[in-house]
């Protein structure tokens, strides 16, 4: 599990990645942030995943920004879990 990866959630639909790293960038150096996208619509989902330099970093991130007002949204910000082995899927064909 990666220490310094955090989960964000509540993150406003008009928001950018880029916007989402400079936000973070207050609390320290991020190495990476990406917002999920919806496949179908190419929308964002409302949350995302931001990727500090370091652990002191990820964890000045949770103090600054967990529960507090990002553009009109109060953010969830927290340790991001790995993701979980999910079931395939059969495909539906068309």
């Amino acid at each position: 599990m990666q220490e310094n990866k955090l989960y964000v959630g509540g993150i406003p639909y008009t928001t950018t990645n880029e916007d989402l790293k400079a936000h973070f960038s207050k609390a320290g150096e991020v190495k990476d942030a990406t917002i999920i996208m919806d496949k179908m619509t190419h929308r964002s989902k409302g949350f995302g995943f931001v990727e500090m330099a370091d652990q002191a970093g990820a964890d000045k991130a949770i103090s600054m920004f967990n529960d507090q007002d990002f553009s009109g949204r109060n953010l969830t910000v927290n340790y991001a879990r790995p993701m979980e082995k999910r079931e395939d899927r059969p495909r539906r064909n068309f």
